[in-house]
């Protein structure tokens, strides 16, 4: 029988932090796009910066920017879809 309660307790406390969940997924997907946008901003800077030091190598260094900051924007794609399904649950 005391099993029961606690699982019941258990339960209950879960549909109490309900809503704090909801905020820590809101909290989360304002980080998950802040650090793509601090991310893919670094990358841009210094691919520029290497573009203006050895301009012969500037496509290479785009090329690189590229596929770089298309990765990041597919990690934090997922993540966001991630946060958004924990706040929608």
């Amino acid at each position: 029988m005391s099993l029961l309660v606690l699982l019941q307790d258990v339960v209950q406390a879960a549909v109490d932090l309900a809503p704090l969940a909801k905020l820590g997924a809101a909290l989360a997907a304002g980080i998950v796009t802040f650090g793509a946008g601090l991310g893919i901003s670094r990358i841009a800077s210094s691919a520029l910066e290497s573009s203006a030091r050895q301009p012969e190598i500037a496509g290479k260094a785009q090329t690189s920017m590229l596929i770089s900051a298309a990765f990041i924007e597919g990690v934090s794609l997922f993540a966001l879809v991630v946060c958004l399904l924990i706040g929608i649950a």
